[in-house]
Formats: structure tokens, C-alpha cells, sequence
């Protein structure tokens, strides 16, 4: 029996459980279904792909970490990593299928599908993600962007135990609907590196890995008084977390202008596997985006034990540009 889920915005459904995933009670129609463990073979178009897209840096120094073909005149893209796991998605954004080598887990796939295969999808039907993470303030949600050791996935998770909701992780996905950009829920859980966890809970072992293979830590918004927002909120600021610097208090300034839609080009999710015309609509869309919201600058302090301090300036920040505070907030 198929399982469905609801992520991003979008009904999937599977052959089998994803891990990280709550299933629905019912059978929904399906945004996009995913085959796991599965690869059709397109009549040969697989096994010899014609048209090499994209190769990554990485990897071991021989094998790329990524390559892209299109496949079947385009109308399929097949994605290799270089543990040898593989994914069929086609130009829709509508099926989707993957097989791994015998090194690697369903959990291990799973990493995989729920950030960079999931986000190209998300692409593929023309919604703009950026690289970041969100939480709930009040009624209206902020993003945290920055990049890779900025602390985003850190900050939201001191954000769920102040009393904020977190609607997404790792990737951002933003819906426009009579002219109100709203934030879509992800699924309720935060990847956590082990120096993170200890920061939060006293000891790297205090969350489970995500799988068995990856020392990155799993928390589980859905126990131990983890919050998850379940419902798109309307989106109200953009926090970008800049270069930390030695003092404890935090600092905010506005990103104006041409720099804060640099800002939000330089942040999206998986634009290097964008064409031109998928290029063109993320510019208009951030165009419209940063007409219609605040983009911030946090200057955070290099101490992480402080990180609860700047939770609490980037709330100040937020009710002063007429956000409302969660009620549960401890100040």
C-alpha cells in the first residue's frame, strides 16, 4: 500500500517509508510520487546517457559528488552521486526514482531525497527555495539564511526551545499567493552537527545520528517539547547571518536596495542545476520578494554560548517592524 506525505507544499507519495516522515492518515492525490529502490531503464536512454549537464567539485578527488544528465531528449534528468546513489526525476518535477549500492542505507537515501533531489523538484515546478531555515514569530515566519556553518540550523532549534514553532530546515520553500509570500512547512526535523548538540543538550550523543553512515544529529520536532508549524505562514523578514564577531551582543542592520536581492540570489537551494529560463523566473520572483519584505544583516558573536541572546534581538527586531511575539516566548 502506497504511503503519502506532505512536504513543502506538495503530496508525495511512496513505496515504501521515508525516514524523517510522518505518513498521512489517508490516501491523498499525489504531487509527486516516488519510487524507492526502483530505476526503470527508458529503453537504453539510461544506461548510456547523452547529454552530461552539471559535475560538482568534491567528492575523493576522482569522482565528482554530483553529475547531472538529461536524459531522453530532456525529458527525464538522472542524478549520480558518488557513493554510487542514483535518482530519476522527471522534467514535471512530478515522479521520481532512486536505487543505492549495497554500501549505503534507505537512510542515507533518504538525506538525499529530502535536500538537494527534493529542492530540484521544488525547482522544477517553478517555486523558489532558498538555502536557509524558518521559524515561526507569532503569527508570521522569518528565515535565517547565511552559509554552510552560519549556524542556521543551530539558531532554529534555540528558537524551538524558546517557544517558536520551526517550519523548515536546510531548504525554504516560498509560495506566492495574492501578492503574500508565505513560508511552506518542510517536515519536523533539524540536522544537527555534533558539536551543535553538544552546545544544546550537554553531550553530541544526546540526538541520534541520522543515519548510520553520517555523523550529522537528527532532532525530532514532533518529542522532548519540540515545536513543528504545520501550516505556510506569511513570510515577514529575512535574517541573514553574517561573519560572527567577538562582541556578545548581537547587531542588526538593513540589507537595502540591489545588495539584498544579491543576498537572496547568492542563498537559494540548488541553483546550480538551473536553465536559463528557470534562472530568469527566480530573479522576478526575488525581485518581487524583497520589494514586499524586510532583509536584515545579523552580526552574530563569535561565543555560541550567546546564541539565546541573539534569538531573543532578532524577536526585539521583528516586533519592531510589527511582528507579533509568541506569547510562550521566556525572556
Amino acid at each position: 500500500m502506497p504511503l503519502c506525505y506532505s512536504v513543502f507544499g506538495l503530496s508525495l507519495r511512496t513505496n515504501r517509508a521515508v525516514p524523517g516522515l510522518i505518513p498521512l492518515s489517508t490516501v491523498v492525490a499525489a504531487d509527486l510520487r516516488i519510487w524507492l529502490g526502483d530505476m526503470p531503464l527508458l529503453r537504453g536512454h539510461l544506461g548510456v546517457p547523452d547529454d552530461l549537464w552539471y559535475v560538482s567539485d568534491g567528492g575523493d578527488g576522482k569522482t565528482p559528488g554530483l553529475q547531472v544528465w538529461r536524459v531522453a531528449g530532456g525529458a527525464y534528468f538522472r542524478l549520480r552521486y558518488a557513493d554510487g546513489t542514483e535518482f530519476l526525476v522527471d522534467r514535471a518535477g512530478s515522479q521520481a526514482w532512486a536505487t543505492w549500492p549495497d554500501s549505503s542505507t534507505l537512510e542515507d537515501t533518504a538525506t538525499y531525497l529530502l535536500g538537494p533531489v527534493l529542492g530540484f523538484v521544488l525547482r522544477l515546478r517553478g517555486i523558489t527555495c532558498l538555502h536557509a531555515s524558518a521559524v515561526a514569530v507569532g503569527d508570521q515566519a522569518i528565515v535565517l539564511l547565511g552559509p554552510a556553518s552560519a549556524g542556521k540550523s543551530t539558531t532554529a532549534a534555540v528558537f524551538s526551545r524558546m517557544g517558536h514553532r520551526v517550519l523548515a530546515d536546510d531548504i525554504v520553500a516560498l509560495s506566492e499567493q495574492d501578492e503574500v509570500v508565505r513560508v511552506q512547512p518542510a517536515y519536523p526535523q533539524l540536522r544537527l552537527w555534533p558539536e551543535a548538540v553538544a552546545l544544546l543538550y550537554g553531550t553530541a550523543d544526546a540526538l541520534p545520528r541520522l543515519t548510520p553512515t553520517w555523523d550529522k544529529r537528527a532532532l525530532d520536532l514532533t518529542t522532548n517539547g519540540g515545536r513543528f508549524q504545520e501550516q505556510p505562514l506569511p513570510l515577514a523578514a529575512i535574517y541573514l547571518l553574517a561573519e560572527r564577531f567577538p562582541d556578545p551582543e548581537p547587531r542588526i542592520e538593513a540589507i537595502q536596495g540591489c545588495e539584498s536581492l544579491l543576498t537572496l540570489l547568492a542563498n537559494t537551494y540548488v541553483g546550480y542545476l538551473l536553465d536559463p529560463a528557470m534562472r530568469g523566473q527566480e530573479f522576478e520572483s526575488l525581485g518581487r520578494l524583497v520589494a514586499s519584505v524586510h532583509v536584515r544583516r545579523v552580526v552574530p558573536s563569535a561565543d555560541l554560548t550567546h546564541i539565546s541572546r541573539l534569538c531573543a534581538r532578532i524577536v526585539d527586531d521583528c516586533e519592531a517592524l510589527g511582528c507579533t511575539a509568541s506569547p510562550t516566548m521566556a525572556r
